[in-house]
């Protein structure tokens, strides 16, 4: 009797035991199952996204080309589609979804930690529609934060909807944000880098967590690809890896970006909070303001506003000179923070890597200069300050690596990236400098608590 209860009892554990395996196994193979299809519709929105704003951002090149060959009268067309632009973006955010103002990518981090909701009934709809207003009237803002934020509300979506547990949450808004982000620039491996890398205190880290932003990854990339195209975002010529002789150049570059990440972070913090908290204007005062200033620039310089894109190929065409590239470094950094600093919905992304494009090019032109044999193409510099003005921004070197190099399709220059990214990330993070990211969410959360406190003396 007692041998048969031991066998009783040891048949029972087993069998619970596989019991509790196979329905281990099924949860996984649900998760990777929702984040194919989160990949799937992430991919799909994401493309929509971009098509339509290529639309607009033809319409409005087109547009404000025309006007600079007019007279002062007919600058009131431009004018007024940048300042209604503006006005309509800022008015949905703050009427409708707060959260979707900027990039949004700090909003996911805080969801991730669970200290910021994710109302994806809200954010889907006004961060898609805002964002086109926003970049389509100009603004130097970039689309990277906007297709992340929509990425990753779609998780919560496909989530919801599938009635999961809450435990689901962090996995599948993570592999929505990587989804978002192959969406944004053709690039899968830096979407799953991103999450692991920037969101690394946020992400929960297990085998399957990891498959799953991998799958939602790449599918959203094999759909943008089907819908839009398969090349680089950015064209340009395939670089061999060069001499060592020129490494010690890289390292130079990477230490020059140390402090332009450094000044480009605090002045992020400083304008926002000079606009959003002392002066805090009313909604079509800020559209009017950031309208205007945008416009009058985009009609002088046509193509120096927006998010960058046929800026680049033409600082990379070296259709500029020296001065007139240190010129346009010196406006875009000035007018991207004044954009990001409105309030309204954009990200930072592609701004930032057209200033690192340009300070590469001029990098390459002064070095070539005087090292003619051992700088032959400056384009490899260009590549390299993409890389490193987003490391010492976003404190994300193997993100901004990774993106340089799918984004042009680079793959020859990984060691000379390495050593540039590196020393930018180290060097700015060594002078106190913080990810810009995690800067926002402290802010966000500081805001919110002063808000809460003053309703509170105010009842």
């Amino acid at each position: 009797m007692i041998f048969g209860s031991k066998k009783r009892k040891i048949k029972s554990i087993t069998h619970n035991g596989r019991h509790s395996n196979n329905l281990t196994k099924i949860e996984n193979i649900k998760l990777l199952t929702v984040a194919f299809i989160i990949g799937l519709v992430a991919g799909a929105v994401g493309a929509l996204f971009r098509i339509i704003l290529s639309h607009i951002e033809e319409i409005r090149t087109l547009l404000f080309t025309w006007a600079h060959n007019q007279s002062f009268s007919v600058w009131i067309i431009p004018v007024l589609f940048s300042v209604i632009g503006v006005i309509i973006a800022l008015y949905l955010v703050k009427k409708y979804a707060p959260e979707t103002s900027g990039s949004g990518i700090q909003e996911i981090e805080g969801a991730l930690d669970e200290v910021r909701p994710i109302r994806w009934k809200r954010v889907l709809p006004v961060k898609f529609f805002a964002s086109l207003f926003s970049l389509g009237g100009g603004l130097l803002l970039g689309r990277e934060g906007p297709t992340v934020q929509l990425g990753a509300n779609v998780g919560k979506m496909i989530k919801d909807l599938f009635r999961l547990p809450d435990h689901e949450n962090n996995p599948l808004i993570s592999a929505g944000a990587a989804a978002g982000l192959a969406s944004a620039f053709n690039a899968p491996f830096a979407g799953i880098i991103f999450v692991i890398e920037e969101m690394h205190d946020h992400f929960k880290f297990n085998f399957y967590s990891v498959a799953a932003i991998m799958i939602g990854s790449a599918t959203s990339d094999l759909v943008v690809r089907a819908m839009i195209s398969p090349k680089p975002v950015i064209a340009m010529n395939v670089y061999s890896s060069p001499h060592l002789s020129a490494i010690l150049l890289f390292i130079l570059l990477g230490l020059f970006f140390s402090f332009i990440g450094y000044a480009f972070n605090k002045s992020l913090i400083f304008t926002m909070d000079l606009f959003q908290d002392r002066w805090n204007p009313p909604i079509v005062v800020m559209g009017v303001f950031a309208g205007l200033v945008i416009a009058v620039v985009g009609i002088a310089y046509p193509h120096i506003i927006g998010g960058g894109y046929p800026l680049i190929q033409q600082v990379l065409n070296r259709n500029f000179s020296l001065i007139f590239l240190l010129f346009l470094f010196v406006v875009r950094f000035i007018l991207t923070i004044f954009s990001y600093s409105t309030g309204v919905p954009g990200g930072i992304f592609a701004p930032l890597m057209t200033l690192g494009i340009i300070f590469g090019m001029v990098f390459g032109e002064i070095t070539q200069h005087y090292f003619p044999d051992i700088v032959p193409d400056i384009g490899v510099f260009a590549i390299a300050g993409m890389a490193a003005i987003f490391s010492s921004t976003v404190i994300a070197p193997l993100t901004g690596l990774v993106l340089a190099v799918e984004m042009t399709a680079n793959y020859e220059l990984i060691l000379p990236l390495i050593l540039t990214t590196a020393t930018a990330s180290v060097v700015t993070r060594l002078m106190g400098n913080e990810p810009i990211y995690t800067t926002l969410l402290k802010r966000t959360l500081e805001r919110e608590k002063r808000l809460k406190e003053q309703e509170k003396k105010g009842s």
